[in-house]
């Protein structure tokens, strides 16, 4: 389908999203967060995309939620409205979803850096969270997935008080996956997705899912949830594919099934 806010394509076994709102830094209006989603949605749906990249462009990744779109709304309409429910479908997504971040990742475009399974960074990636100075908070995972991803101490300075962490900095602290120069963290990020994709369809799936629950459940029961999850795979023909290749010294040919 036809979108005005983001730019789709499949690069080999790969989806790729890109925001596409230079004129407003992409900001995420309501339209380009409902047309990401859809689109995610969409590859997650089709098996010739084993995995997702979402970026923006080489001066922004995305600068925030669009505030001109909110500024004059009340609690009572905020919460009719919902908007930021939107963000939770990414939680949705079954295949892998990584981030290409270049520039600025402000507010809601850090929160959706957060909300993918991996980031590639380029070297002039900026991340924060500056809700605080326009007198609200993150209200999209800012406050949690960041606190979990780098600690309580770092979230707290940067929620509580703008800091912002460059490229190199973000890779210190566990962040992000890695760092690439501009010229190439979109390639970067296209060949982890693409080498993710060559893996065994359902085993990955699980594997996210799995690695998800682990910030989520007790130990004993992520453990358990793991264990049965294992044991499903074995009623899968790409475990019987993976197994028999491996005695046999060859590669694997999965069917995701």
């Amino acid at each position: 389908m036809p979108y005005e806010t983001i730019l789709t394509e499949i690069r080999g076994r790969v989806g790729l999203v890109t925001l596409n709102r230079p004129q407003a830094m992409n900001a995420l209006n309501h339209q380009l967060m409902t047309e990401l989603m859809d689109a995610l949605e969409a590859f997650d749906r089709d098996n010739a995309v084993g995995a997702m990249v979402i970026t923006g462009n080489e001066r922004v990744f995305a600068a925030g939620a669009d505030i001109k779109e909110m500024a004059g709304k009340s609690a009572q309409e905020m919460t009719a409205a919902d908007h930021v429910a939107v963000f939770g479908r990414i939680r949705s997504v079954e295949k892998p979803v990584i981030a290409a971040v270049s520039g600025w990742a402000l507010g809601g475009g850090c929160e959706i850096a957060l909300a993918c399974d991996m980031i590639v960074a380029s070297e002039t990636a900026k991340f924060g969270q500056p809700e605080i100075t326009i007198g609200v908070i993150p209200g999209a995972g800012g406050t949690q997935r960041l606190t979990r991803a780098v600690g309580k101490a770092l979230a707290m300075e940067m929620i509580l008080n703008n800091r912002t962490l460059t490229a190199q900095e973000a890779l210190q602290y566990g962040l992000v996956n890695r760092v690439a120069p501009a010229s190439d963290y979109l390639n970067e990020a296209l060949q982890l997705a693409e080498e993710i994709a060559s893996r065994a369809p359902l085993a990955v799936r699980a594997a996210k899912k799995m690695i998800n629950a682990a910030y989520e459940l007790p130990l004993s029961e992520g453990l358990a949830a793991e264990k049965q999850a294992f044991y499903n795979l074995f009623d899968t023909a790409d475990q019987k594919e993976g197994m028999q290749a491996f005695v046999e010294k060859r590669q694997p040919r999965w069917s995701g099934k």
